[in-house]
């Protein structure tokens, strides 16, 4: 379970309503939420893929066709508001199934512009997609390392940690966030496929929220990313 916080932890802070707690299936994380001034100055939002832009598939299973990625609701809206803001969208995916053979890099970079083209009807965009396809312990990119962030710098040379988010579902998403200095944002997503490490996730990013929809609402909320 998440820390018991001293009196002087919650400086800056704000509690959420109880509909807004992070919860799984017996109980709720008492979720402490930094208020969004400490968001201001962002530039970029990182984004993971799955559970966070599409519905995760049980542990262990993999998106391996557009048939199988089904957009989380709201996700198009919220990636829209996000555009419309100024805020360059990048999203950094582990796809360790195209190392197990089970698809290929074609195959998602096929999935990934479909999903373009169906957000282009809603007005929205993502200004960049960086994949890991290896497995564990074989490279520099898959996450919470930080090669997807080095790639998405060289194409975007704008992009600094200082400046950017990352939201993401898992502990790996957060640890990337957090060695890159990035402020982190964790996902609670559906409670039947989160990954093991939920807790320490939520412990340790800056802020908790159900869905990608209720994240953005929290990051354009504020009068400190409107003005910076």
């Amino acid at each position: 379970m998440c820390r018991a916080a001293a009196s002087s932890d919650f400086a800056g802070f704000r509690r959420l309503s109880p509909s807004q707690y992070c919860s799984r299936a017996t109980r709720c994380y008492d979720v402490v939420v930094r208020t969004a001034t400490n968001f201001a100055g962002l530039r970029t939002v990182f984004l993971d893929r799955d559970g966070v832009l599409n519905e995760k598939m049980p542990e262990g299973v993999y998106v391996t066709r557009w048939e199988d990625f089904h957009p989380i609701a709201g996700v198009a809206e919220a990636l829209r508001r996000l555009n419309e803001a100024g805020l360059r969208v990048v999203v950094v995916t582990n796809q360790r199934g195209i190392a197990k053979g089970l698809y290929s890099l074609a195959d998602v970079t096929a999935i990934h512009a479909q999903f373009c083209q169906q957000l282009e009807r809603s007005g929205a965009r993502i200004d960049g997609f960086f994949v890991c396809p290896h497995d564990k312990n074989e490279c520099n990119c898959r996450k919470p390392l930080p090669g997807l962030f080095e790639q998405a710098a060289a194409r975007f040379p704008e992009i600094e940690a200082a400046t950017s988010v990352m939201i993401g579902d898992a502990i790996g998403d957060i640890e990337f966030g957090r060695r890159l200095g990035m402020k982190t944002i964790f996902v609670t997503g559906d409670e039947e496929r989160q990954a093991p490490g939920v807790e320490e996730a939520a412990r340790l990013a800056d802020s908790c929220c159900a869905s990608l929809p209720e994240a953005v609402e929290m990051l354009l909320s504020t009068e400190a990313l409107r003005t910076c």
